[in-house]
């Protein structure tokens, strides 16, 4: 029996325990960040931008380790799939932003004509 220093199940449960706990402090930061009014990132304070930044390394941390836990001959399809995750994230991010980008109808633009219906 290996020493428990070097047994894989035990290092496998710390770091599954470490990334359950890295993911409670997000979601913990994340209901906390909804319910207060949070501003515009122009005017994000430097601890702000910071906590952000650990939010984002507690996601990565999150993903290697799910990577870690998926067998060789899955590797390949994981990272397929996070592919197609990310691209799909950006379609949204481009949907979004084109979206923003297009004067809204009620600018005077090319407005459908409007009809009163009377109703009997």
């Amino acid at each position: 029996m290996p020493p428990p220093d070097d047994d894989p199940l035990a290092q496998l449960r710390d770091r599954i325990r470490a990334t359950q706990d890295a993911a409670s402090k997000l979601a913990g930061e994340a209901a906390r960040a909804r319910a207060a009014e949070t501003p515009e990132a122009g005017w994000a304070s430097p601890h702000e931008h910071a906590q952000r930044t650990e939010e984002v390394r507690a996601l990565v941390t999150l993903l290697e380790s799910f990577r870690e836990l998926i067998p060789e001959d899955l590797i390949d399809q994981f990272r397929d799939l996070v592919r197609q995750l990310l691209l799909l994230l950006r379609a949204l991010i481009d949907w979004w932003v084109d979206r923003m980008d297009t004067p809204a109808r009620s600018s005077g633009g090319n407005e459908p004509p409007v009809q009163d219906i009377p109703i009997a």
